[in-house]
């Protein structure tokens, strides 16, 4: 009982510390692009570039806050892109991310987070207006390294491959347990009207706005569409 009363703490702190008005939502289209580019400008500690071009979905979460004491948890906003039939991107859709992880975490602090979206299937979960990483969706931590060649079956398989930067330190995250879920009032701050995720990314009943063309150039510079 006190555990779940603290994770209920946790959770409506990290909340509040993330609340934004919905005109911060361009801003954070831009923080999503500037942590794709840090992360993928580092050849040896980048994501696969095979990965990169398997992908059929990108979700980028900057700033995710974690914290807590004994119970921790974690909170984030962030953009989620997707592939056209031909290879290029379509988005973004806001998301946000929640999720607690038990153990010993002694204070907080603040991670990037990128998601890999692997096959059709995971693409079709994360379109969803909310869905558990890990339960509806498999994830694991995925491997480092531009120019790894990630081919064993397990990354193969995996719906969601996760990734973390934190104070410089980039390296595979599982996000298992956490949810998903999509932000409609800062897709409404995007694109002048209230669409859900599977309106924009399935649909694409908008237009990429302005703010979201030098992420889109960004994913087509590092990936290579690799249909399988």
């Amino acid at each position: 009982m006190v555990r779940k009363f603290i994770t209920v703490l946790a959770f409506a702190g990290l909340a509040a510390a993330a609340k934004n008005e919905p005109a911060e939502a361009q801003k954070r289209v831009q923080e999503a692009d500037r942590v794709l580019r840090e992360i993928m400008d580092v050849p040896d500690k980048g994501i696969p570039q095979d990965l990169m071009d398997k992908a059929h979905c990108v979700a980028i979460v900057p700033s995710m806050k974690q914290g807590g004491f004994i119970v921790g948890a974690k909170y984030g906003k962030g953009v989620l892109m997707c592939r056209k039939a031909h290879g290029g991107w379509k988005g973004p859709a806001t998301v946000r991310v929640e999720g607690g992880s038990f153990g010993l975490q002694i204070g907080g602090g603040e991670v990037d987070v990128v998601l890999l979206i692997m096959n059709a299937s995971g693409a079709e979960k994360i379109m969803k207006s909310q869905f558990k990483i890990g339960g509806e969706a498999g994830a694991m931590a995925g491997p480092v390294g531009r120019t790894v060649q990630a081919e064993t079956d397990a990354y193969m398989r995996a719906e969601i491959l996760g990734y973390s930067r934190s104070r410089g330190v980039f390296a595979g995250i599982a996000l298992s347990g956490s949810t998903l879920r999509e932000d409609l009032d800062d897709n409404e701050a995007l694109y002048g009207s209230r669409m859900t995720s599977q309106e924009i990314l399935d649909q694409g009943r908008a237009p990429a706005p302005n703010a979201a063309k030098p992420l889109i150039g960004t994913l087509n510079r590092y990936s290579m569409w690799e249909k399988k």
